[in-house]
């Protein structure tokens, strides 16, 4: 008997029907408590949610079985700061000093972009992310709607923030690319694997009392911030000769750390910037191979963990990094915090994964709905496909994940209870016709 698939078992309850129970058997199992680690257990899902592990319910008949032998559920992983329409400028302006590079090379062909050009990139991204095990993403961006849109028709859960910039409130720029986001927000009302943040670019890019009035807004709509901070040592020096003060502290004399902040890079913090994002809270993204790769350096991601930061991971965009590779992501970060601090026993495999999982859904405002297996969350998993040659033998899986996973081993995403990928399939996006778009645009533009 041929055994069912997912697009076998939607098409024959109807165009747009929604499965609603899921079973995964004999699969290794990744829980965090008490320490990172994996055991045998079955999975159960109904209505999007894990209703059980282990032992099912005698009532369940699952929709949906999915043999799980040889392959390890996890989480799906979290991606905290990306910019997904810039994927159109991978391996573009490489091997340049930060300043030439954002502009001299990036902000001159991102002004050529159209909406509908945003749409495409931010598909490849969408469709990139899915295929390396990312469930979940935070994004800032300049195009409106167009990565709401785009997140939205891949199935992914998605955090969206409109790039804002301007001298105050009532500053042309800052009014229209607010509006901009409150209109993304209300397109987005009716689906649930969708939120938001406000967008504030950066200190330099964004005035002083913009930035002052923007944690009330953010506070009256029951959002998060979610900026670029301290990421060059060009913005660090100019921040201490025009503010007499590091970027992180500015922002601290200014009030913006009164909403919950997602901060992007933190390369260049002192002692007491560390202190005052510990004590309000801030979740601090690295993306450790962009700072790499534009030589800003090294978020002293050890400091900032011993301190009580919650550190989370982002791969940051295309042109920088040049991937949105989470896997790829955890293993350099785990790799160059050994190194820099000589110190085999920092950023573990499991510490390092819970950065890439677990502390991201929390920087997200996630923590209750995804980022664990456990009953109760919705079900955003992967299932990673142990028998790789390169995975074998397995003595560890937590250590295989991080010290030799590629990024290639995910055989089935499931999102909120939807299979968005079978067997490597993406099942929510045409693959062929977003790299046909994508390469006709990169030809026009570059």
């Amino acid at each position: 008997m041929q055994k069912a698939t997912w697009d076998s078992i939607v098409g024959s309850k109807g165009k747009g029907a929604i499965l609603l129970k899921i079973a995964i058997k004999n699969a290794d199992v990744l829980f965090w408590e008490p320490s990172c680690h994996t055991r045998r257990e079955d999975l159960f899902i109904a209505d999007g949610v894990i209703t059980a592990t282990g032992a099912k319910d005698n009532e369940f008949t699952a929709d949906l079985e999915i043999d799980g032998s040889g392959k390890l559920v996890i989480p799906g992983l979290v991606n905290c700061h990306t910019h997904a329409y810039m994927s159109v400028f991978r391996n573009y302006a490489d091997d340049l000093p930060f300043d030439e590079w954002l502009f001299r090379k990036i902000m001159p062909v991102e002004d050529a972009l159209t909406a509908e050009d945003a749409y495409w990139c931010n598909l490849l991204s969408c469709l990139e992310m899915i295929k390396t095990g990312t469930t979940c993403f935070a994004d800032m961006h300049m195009f409106k709607n167009q990565s709401v849109r785009a997140a939205a028709e891949s199935g992914l859960r998605a955090v969206i923030s409109r790039g804002l910039v301007g001298k105050t409130i009532d500053d042309p720029a800052a009014k229209s690319r607010l509006a901009d986001a409150f209109e993304e927000m209300e397109t987005a009302a009716g689906n649930s694997r969708i939120s938001f943040m406000l967008g504030p670019h950066a200190i330099y890019s964004c005035g002083r009392e913009l930035l002052r009035a923007l944690p009330e807004i953010a506070k009256k709509k029951g959002i998060g911030l979610h900026i670029h901070l301290a990421e060059s040592m060009f913005e660090f020096d100019t921040s201490m000769q025009q503010n007499g003060c590091s970027p992180a502290a500015y922002l601290d004399s200014l009030g913006f750390f009164e909403a919950p902040v997602l901060a992007a890079h933190c390369v260049n913090l002192t002692d007491d910037d560390i202190k005052i994002l510990a004590k309000h809270g801030v979740s601090v993204v690295t993306n450790p191979v962009s700072n790499m790769k534009l030589g800003n350096g090294f978020a002293p991601v050890t400091r900032l963990l011993g301190a009580g930061v919650n550190v989370c991971v982002g791969t940051d965009g295309a042109s920088s990094n040049n991937a949105l590779n989470m896997f790829r992501e955890l293993s350099i970060l785990s790799y160059i915090h050994k190194g820099l601090e000589k110190d085999v026993l920092n950023l573990s495999a499991g510490q390092t994964l819970r950065c890439g999982i677990l502390n991201g859904a929390r920087a997200l405002g996630l923590g209750d709905i995804t980022g664990s297996i456990q009953t109760g969350k919705r079900a955003d998993l992967v299932l990673v496909d142990l028998n790789k040659s390169w995975l074998q033998p397995v003595n560890n899986p937590v250590s295989s994940l991080i010290y030799s996973a590629n990024g290639t081993e995910p055989d089935t995403v499931i999102i909120d209870g939807e299979v968005v990928m079978e067997k490597g399939q993406v099942k929510t996006l045409d693959e062929q016709r977003i790299l046909f778009e994508v390469n006709k645009i990169r030809k026009r533009l570059i």
